[in-house]
């Protein structure tokens, strides 16, 4: 309740509505309610623990459909995965939220069934576009190879694939190792996470709050301080997030809570931002991202 009344506050000390109807405000000269796309993997809940019940319309669903529903217009602004933001048309970051890693991520893992210089078919979890971009940016930069990529539907498991190589992100990749848990059939496991942060001396991001080009900067300015609000909510209660969660994602309570607090980073800041502008530049080396994006603009803050 506490931290709840600390948002509630931050939003009357603006002089901004909890919540407006879209139908009923038409015409009023009252702004509309911004539709919001968040996710419920584990490690998002510290951005979305503080969401609900403050007047904003939330959808939740996968971060690849949340993508799509952005870019079609079914959202005003949603937690999309990093390499979306360079690919949608005018997106913007709205929040210095996020969801990234300084280190180990344990929660996106690419699994060799070969050694990496030999894969030829490279398995993705269906819910991964940011880190299917990885996988294949570390594995063309590393040794030259631009593999078959097949997708690895929802529901599916690690063995229901005989790719040289299967990426798995968030829930599925917790507690996933190269032996009894994958059949034993694994030489190798990367944590990718880990991988770029060794790579680059950076942090890494996977999912960014974003908004269309067409939500108004009014909009922006109710939204960002919600977000950013939400997600401090979320830091100061990982102990109860973690232990809420942990028996459903087969964790212990400090196991969860070390997840949750060692190898996640919520902040967006200026090294954050500047490894996402590397991302994006190795991203259009493969033709995997637009050229000629103004990703400064993208990466700004909301005034």
């Amino acid at each position: 309740m506490r931290n709840r009344s600390f948002i509630q506050r931050l939003f009357s000390q603006r002089n901004l509505p909890l919540r407006t109807d879209p139908t009923s405000t038409a015409g009023s000269g009252l702004p509309r309610t911004p539709r919001i796309g968040a996710v419920q993997y584990l490690n998002t809940k510290p951005l979305v623990h503080g969401l609900t019940g403050l007047g904003f319309d939330v959808f939740y669903d996968l971060p690849s459909r949340l993508a799509d529903r952005l870019a079609d217009g079914r959202l005003d602004v949603a937690l999309i995965p990093s390499i979306e933001l360079f690919r949608g048309t005018g997106y913007r970051v709205v929040s210095d939220a996020c969801i990234g890693c300084c280190g180990p991520v344990m929660s996106v893992k690419l699994f060799f069934r070969t050694s990496p210089a030999r894969v030829v078919r490279l398995a993705v979890d269906e819910g991964s576009r940011t880190s299917a971009t990885l996988a294949r940016i570390l594995l063309a930069e590393r040794f030259g190879i631009l593999p078959q990529v097949e997708v690895l539907p929802i529901g599916a498991r690690i063995t229901d694939t005989d790719a040289d190589a299967v990426l798995l992100i968030g829930d599925r990749a917790i507690g996933q190792q190269g032996g009894a848990a994958t059949g034993g059939s694994f030489q190798l496991v990367w944590d990718l996470g880990d991988e770029w942060c060794r790579w680059k001396g950076l942090p890494f991001v996977f999912a960014v709050w974003a908004a269309r080009a067409t939500v108004t900067s009014e909009e922006l300015r109710r939204v960002s301080p919600f977000l950013a609000a939400a997600r401090d909510s979320g830091k100061a209660n990982l102990a109860a997030i973690a232990s809420a969660e942990a028996a459903s994602h087969g964790l212990t309570v400090p196991q969860c809570l070390s997840y949750l607090q060692d190898n996640l980073h919520y902040d967006l800041g200026p090294q954050e931002r500047k490894s996402l502008s590397i991302f994006y530049a190795h991203a259009v080396t493969l033709s995997l991202a637009p050229t000629g994006l103004d990703v400064a603009k993208s990466l700004a803050t909301v005034p």
